[in-house]
């Protein structure tokens, strides 16, 4: 018995440092600050600005809450923006492991922007849920001023930026394990591998056990009838 313990002990104790050298090799987000050139279409006439742009994510329930982080604005302001009548949204390109667009987007301005000034764009926030496994980057895409009831300045990044953030995700299906590849037998063949589930466990301690109870009561009646022919005798 101090023998199994000490083993089992040891197992319990090697699977505690395994389980931690995982949670210690688990791959961290990667983000960078890119430069986005914007080329921008707006109710005066072209204009275009760099921005440098940070994304990044944080674990929320199934998702990610997305942040998107504009460093200095893209486009001057021709008028006199009240408080709060300026809002912007973008686009995030999702590449590697899917392909798909999440929708950024800010708050309201807090000040008011006087004209010719530098609109700020400050951080854009939205919602990703992966739907695949694996590892997913996101790209800034297009940048939509909406001020005064109107799409006031529509921006399209043209230097083909690179990701600003590399992440590893689990989609919803986890990583779609393979149960249900194996067992694809072709009628009966007789030579299949024997079962060594916790449930096939359980049916051969309980089928043993069913043997030893037949063995005992067998035993119990052979005494009981050689103890009665000792007496008739």
């Amino acid at each position: 018995m101090p023998y199994r313990r000490r083993k089992a002990c040891g197992l319990a104790a090697a699977i505690a440092v395994a389980g931690g050298s995982v949670l210690l090799a688990a791959p961290a987000a990667q983000a960078a600050v890119v430069d986005v050139n914007y080329a921008c279409e707006t109710k005066i006439g072209p204009k275009g600005a760099v921005s440098p742009v940070g994304i990044t994510a944080v674990k929320s329930g199934s998702g990610y809450t997305v942040t998107m982080s504009f460093e200095k604005g893209v486009s001057d302001s021709p008028v006199e923006l009240p408080k709060g009548v300026m809002v912007p949204r973008a686009e995030l390109v999702v590449g590697g492991a899917e392909s798909a667009t999440v929708q950024v987007k800010g708050v309201p301005n807090a000040a008011v922007i006087p004209p010719s000034t530098p609109i700020k764009i400050g951080q854009l926030t939205g919602t990703y849920t992966p739907k695949k496994s694996g590892k997913v980057t996101f790209t800034a895409g297009k940048l939509t001023v909406h001020a005064l009831g109107m799409d006031a300045a529509v921006c399209t990044p043209t230097n083909h930026p690179k990701p600003a953030l590399e992440l590893d995700v689990t989609g919803a299906g986890g990583s779609g394990g393979s149960g249900d590849n194996g067992g694809s037998g072709s009628g009966g063949s007789g030579d299949q591998l024997p079962k060594t589930g916790p449930l096939d466990s359980a049916a051969a301690l309980g089928t043993l056990g069913g043997t030893v109870l037949l063995t005992g009561t067998a035993g119990v009646l052979w005494l009981t009838r050689r103890t009665a022919r000792h007496t008739a005798r």
